[in-house]
């Protein structure tokens, strides 16, 4: 076993403090990492308060994961010592079943799931896994990302959340050159949304409740900037896009937005899990043909393609860089919405092993 120190917490009701505890020594196919990196996710802070009813104390959180390798297991040929890697949001799954063997880890069918970077229990022994807010991690080599030599680690880390969750349904519902696209929510992922949306050759709409994100939504490439609470701003914008990405990470009233997609068009939501705000009228849906759909973060080779595209396209998040000791600031900060555009945790210089 490896001796590791990261934050955690035990409770739902406490702050983040220092945890230590062990990693398992790497297997044949196990790569050891040293985190330089990990970016604070929404999710991170749903988790931490238990607001989904399933976290598993002690939770040490993390799944926006940068660093360098620091060994590997004898049957390991994709990576070596000092490559520069990641690790998002899963580190297993069961490699056997239908979604698995078509490259969609995250809609693993097996009898336990995907196995969740942290809060997950872990094949096949049951105990719990501890995320990148740890000094350490070893990952199955699979489950491993590839880093582009290009690209700041700094910023690269909340692509391995952040940039997936946005980039899979925009690839699986085949955005094209010269789309109209609209992004709901200008914060952690939506910000990354518009690069990769942009990238892509969409023409990109944001909206967002914060007028003063104008200027940086054109920055990030949008061709345009809508006020959310702007009804009439809303109403002269219906039936024009063939594509919506909602990355509102809190329940929200999703109907303003179905009157805003063409025939067929469709919108996805990747921020919210749970109830809408307010039911869906489904006479919108019904009759232009639209869809609301959801989408999980994505499988491993999209990960690793939406991390080359990036390197292509000279694509990294927004981050503010912290000490881990600043944490639980940063989660209140994030909550308030406080953060341009995503936080992240420099571990190597502020998280030490006593």
């Amino acid at each position: 076993m490896i001796s590791a120190i990261g934050y955690g917490t035990n409770h739902s009701y406490t702050s983040l403090g220092p945890h230590k505890f062990e990693r398992r020594a790497p297997g044949p196919s196990d790569v050891q990492i040293e985190v330089l990196f990990c970016g604070v996710c929404h999710s991170d802070i749903h988790q931490c308060a238990n607001d989904w009813g399933n976290t598993i104390y002690p939770c040490v959180p993390g799944h926006e994961i940068v660093g360098r390798v620091s060994a590997v297991g004898s049957a390991v040929t994709k990576f070596k010592s000092g490559d520069r890697v990641g690790v998002g949001c899963m580190v297993d799954s069961c490699r056997r079943c239908a979604s698995c063997l078509k490259g969609l880890e995250q809609y693993c069918e097996g009898p336990k799931g995907a196995t969740m970077t942290y809060n997950g229990p872990f094949i096949p022994d049951g105990t719990n896994t501890f995320g990148g807010y740890s000094n350490s991690i070893v990952v199955a080599d699979h489950f491993v990302l590839r880093v582009p030599s290009n690209l700041d680690l700094k910023g690269v880390a909340p692509l391995l959340c952040a940039g997936i969750t946005t980039y899979s349904p925009l690839r699986h519902w085949n955005v094209q050159p010269g789309q109209t696209v609209g992004v709901v929510g200008l914060g952690g992922l939506g910000h990354v949304a518009v690069k990769l949306a942009t990238a892509l050759g969409a023409h990109v709409t944001v909206f967002s409740t914060s007028p003063e994100k104008k200027d940086d939504a054109l920055r990030f490439g949008a061709k345009a900037f809508a006020l959310s609470t702007d009804k009439e701003e809303l109403e002269k914008r219906a039936r024009s896009f063939d594509f919506l990405l909602s990355t509102v990470p809190e329940s929200h009233d999703i109907n303003p937005y179905v009157k805003l997609l063409k025939r067929d068009g469709t919108l996805a939501l990747v921020g919210a899990l749970g109830p809408f705000a307010k039911p869906t009228d489904n006479s919108e849906v019904a009759f232009h043909r639209r869809t609301v759909a959801g989408s999980l973060i994505g499988g491993i080779a999209e990960t690793q393609e939406v991390l080359d595209f990036c390197g292509t396209h000279g694509i990294t998040a927004d981050v503010e860089v912290i000490p881990i000791e600043s944490i639980n600031d940063a989660f209140k900060k994030v909550k308030k919405g406080g953060v341009r555009y995503r936080y992240v945790i420099d571990i190597a210089n502020t998280l030490k092993l006593a």
